[in-house]
């Protein structure tokens, strides 16, 4: 679909639409796709109209339009604008990542009903965004060396399988050494991922309050790329925010625990959901 936003260039967008209910836009994080909801979507489609989309330079998407910021209002904008090519208004939004970013700014605007952001970007110090960053980076030029093939030996060996899958899941041993090679090459084909990743260096990439729509923040407490202390800065920046953690899950909790996940969603997106004050459960 093209999403035209007033006084912007079309951007051309890669999506996914299945199930029936009140319709859910599902962003996913950097160097993934709309890929990476596979395991929890068929849990949800049967009470949300689920729509996954891939990211302006991810997945099937083209790259952003040459000299189109790279911003949180930007992004809002055009996707605010995609709501309107589908035909839907309001949608519930459920982030990963960077994507948990995306739906806090959706919610900012004032675009969604309701927002349940899965270890949302932009809450770390100095120190933590250079060591994700500094992940991700690696990540990205492995997906660039490795080969296929290689990639695949990689995946069966037990040394291969914890550096490739370390960084997907809680207990690597329990990738499947298809999800390493899919995650290589997502990373591989995201044209976006540079540019995104130097957007990302902007102190204060999310910052004032959300009104009048419930937030959820989710949290895996093995998270090894954005450290789980980042949700407390999260909750105090939104103190209506309700905390759930989910124990013993990575840094892609839909990977360790897709229904879980999808519960979690479920009822983060109730159509009566209150907006309660942050909590502290495990």
């Amino acid at each position: 679909m093209e999403a035209r936003a007033a006084g912007l260039p079309a951007v051309t967008l890669a999506y996914e639409r299945s199930g029936a209910g009140e319709p859910l836009l599902m962003v996913h994080g950097l160097g993934l796709s709309r890929r990476t909801w596979d395991a929890v979507v068929p849990y949800l489609r049967g009470r949300r109209e689920v729509i996954a989309i891939d990211l302006p330079g991810f997945g099937l998407s083209p790259d952003w339009p040459a000299g189109l910021r790279q911003d949180l209002p930007t992004t809002a904008r055009v996707l605010g604008a995609a709501f309107t090519a589908l035909g839907i208004e309001r949608p519930h939004v459920a982030g990963h990542s960077l994507g948990g970013l995306v739906a806090l700014g959706l919610g900012q605007a004032g675009l969604v009903r309701s927002v349940t952001a899965l270890t949302p970007a932009g809450f770390w110090n100095d120190a933590e965004r250079r060591y994700a960053f500094a992940v991700l980076a690696t990540a990205r030029r492995i997906s660039l060396t490795v080969p296929d093939g290689a990639a695949e030996w990689l995946s069966t060996t037990a040394a291969g399988h914890a550096i490739l899958a370390g960084m997907l899941y809680a207990d690597p041993t329990a990738c499947p050494p298809g999800a390493v090679r899919a995650c290589l090459r997502s990373l591989r084909e995201s044209v976006g991922f540079d540019a995104t990743l130097r957007a990302g260096r902007t102190h204060g990439l999310f910052s004032g309050q959300i009104p009048g729509v419930p937030i959820t923040i989710v949290w895996g407490t093995a998270d090894r790329i954005l450290l789980p202390r980042q949700a407390q800065r999260a909750t105090a920046v939104l103190p209506q925010a309700r905390l759930i953690w989910l124990p013993g899950c990575g840094h892609v909790p839909m990977n360790d625990a897709p229904e879980l996940v999808a519960n979690v969603i479920l009822q983060a997106t109730e159509p009566d959901t209150a907006v309660p004050r942050a909590g502290r459960s495990r």
